[in-house]
């Protein structure tokens, strides 16, 4: 009961307005304050614990995402980070499509970011579950592309609707 979704508005830069959220999720510890993600995301993985979390974050974005609807703000999108075991999970598509028809959400107002290095650990895996998602009208983006080891002709051959630059690979200069 402690972790909480935060959301960061996505704007576009030319009309200067909000056209979606990230969906961040954040552990607020009654002793500790806030948890940083950094620290407790490796614990929930190494304790096989972030699908579970993963899912909270994506029936909550969801259900925010629904409302935001209701109360008018068509065309606003959610996007929500999808973790490597998640991608990996044979039920993976199903259990997104029982968040969806729980939440009344269009499928098309959701984006799933997933790491380049989940990708590339089964990439055949990966592959046939991207699919999936794609199949049910959810987009996928690719987050922090240029940090791992993939190029853009192997990601090519996948179902994406996004690649998210990573900062170190603008630093290091790729465009």
């Amino acid at each position: 009961e402690e972790f909480e979704v935060h959301y960061q508005p996505r704007v576009d830069i030319r009309s200067k307005q909000i056209v979606g959220m990230e969906a961040l999720v954040r552990w607020r510890d009654a002793e500790l304050g806030f948890v940083p993600p950094a620290k407790f995301i490796p614990v929930a993985e190494e304790a096989n614990l972030i699908n579970q979390i993963g899912e909270q974050v994506l029936r909550a974005a969801c259900r925010q995402a629904r409302e935001w609807v209701d109360l008018g703000f068509d065309g606003l999108s959610v996007s929500v980070n999808l973790s490597a075991r998640h991608l990996m999970d044979e039920g993976c598509a199903a259990r997104i499509a029982e968040v969806l028809a729980a939440s009344s959400m269009d499928p098309t107002g959701l984006e799933l970011e997933i790491t380049e290095s989940a990708i590339i650990a089964d990439p055949e895996r990966a592959g046939v579950t991207l699919e999936r998602i794609r199949a049910l009208g959810v987009h996928v983006a690719v987050d922090d592309f240029g940090t791992g080891f993939s190029s853009l002709s192997h990601l090519k051959r996948l179902p994406l609707t996004a690649l998210k630059i990573g900062q170190l690979a603008l630093e290091a200069g790729l465009p």
